[in-house]
């Protein structure tokens, strides 16, 4: 009998579906984004078979310069979060669960999944209109049994809704998620502005450009996520393509309204009022890799420990990694999520 050479997919796989959905809220976005999405939603093996089951929810929140199809789509070495859960419920380290995947692209390359007037209120559309629907058109246990996760900004995004509303997810896990901003962005910031020199801070002609690039350069991804994640933090409507750069031209100097801003919302700078809402929680996973290049390592070390002084319940590690390849971390937080979610109920 020969050796199979590549690890072998569950025998029992669950399916993907299209959930249609018409967003009121994004209509408002400044942008120009489309409110008519189209979510990918898993459904577990067994899900058509009995018709009177109900299951937990999981909301997969994406990384900068991914979205929800991205999640899903095919990979030629490691597993798609589709297929890593039906291996974790074949291996029973989880039972089944349905899995919703917003499609939360923009022109500006990603999102933090906040409410901001420039992106659309996706904070709000995740909890008001994503959930709901899902919950409408699928088998769920509702609000009672639903967990909210992430990588990298989709990581902040899981901290940032579990922060902000506070009973609307019983779990929430981040890895490597986006905390510690003067050590995460300020570093990008030079870097930004030598590029939008380039374009002499004509904005809009740079990300016109960008998207026309046949290979846009590590630089440039890097200056477009600062445009993400000023329209995020910073909104401006009254400012062209409504938003403001968190630093001067020619200079480089910090617009110090701008940054405030900004660090309104990096998770280490919540009051303790936000942070210990957090104990409305079942489970809180935190992780970080000791080597993250984008310096995430010392925030999170930080937050974990104004987590500790003010006694909110959490499960944090510190891996021997960086902030690449760390889906593998996926195995232990989903089933954390499951059973923090039906170990309460």
């Amino acid at each position: 009998m020969k050796t199979e050479l590549r690890l072998r997919q569950a025998g029992q796989r669950g399916q993907l579906v299209k959930l249609k959905h018409d967003s009121v809220i994004l209509r408002e976005n400044l942008l120009g984004e489309p409110h008519e999405l189209l979510h990918d939603v898993y459904l577990p093996p067994g899900y058509m078979d009995d018709q009177d089951q109900q299951y937990p929810v999981i909301c997969c929140l994406a990384a900068y310069t991914n979205a929800g199809p991205g999640q899903v789509a095919w990979r030629n070495h490691g597993e798609t979060v589709p297929e890593r859960l039906d291996r974790l419920l074949e291996e029973q380290r989880m039972g089944p669960v349905i899995a919703v995947f917003p499609n939360a692209y923009n022109a500006l390359g990603g999102n933090q999944y906040v409410n901001s007037s420039t992106i659309g209120r996706w904070a709000d559309v995740i909890r008001d209109e994503l959930m709901p629907l899902v919950d409408q058109q699928f088998r769920t246990l509702g609000q009672q049994a639903r967990a909210v996760f992430g990588k990298s900004s989709g990581g902040f995004g899981a901290l940032h809704l579990a922060m902000t509303q506070p009973g609307s997810w019983q779990a929430a896990a981040s890895h490597a998620g986006d905390v510690g901003f003067e050590r995460v962005a300020l570093p990008d910031f030079p870097k930004a502005c030598l590029v939008f020199e380039r374009y002499k801070y004509d904005l809009e002609r740079f990300i016109k450009q960008f998207w026309r690039r046949k290979k846009p350069g590590y630089d440039e991804f890097h200056a477009l996520m600062i445009l993400c994640l000023a329209a995020s933090y910073d909104p401006q409507p009254d400012q062209p393509l409504g938003l403001r750069l968190p630093f001067l031209p020619h200079t480089c100097e910090l617009v110090e309204a701008a940054w405030e801003n900004w660090l309104a919302f990096d998770p280490v700078r919540q009051s303790d009022s936000r942070l210990q809402g957090l104990n409305q929680l079942h489970g809180l996973w935190l992780d970080v890799g000791c080597r993250d290049q984008y310096n995430i390592q010392f925030g999170t070390r930080q937050l974990q420990q104004r987590l500790e002084e003010l006694v909110v319940r959490h499960h944090f590690e510190e891996f021997e990694g960086n902030h690449s390849g760390i889906d593998w971390r996926l195995d232990e937080s989903l089933p954390f999520l499951y059973h923090s979610m039906l170990d309460n109920n």
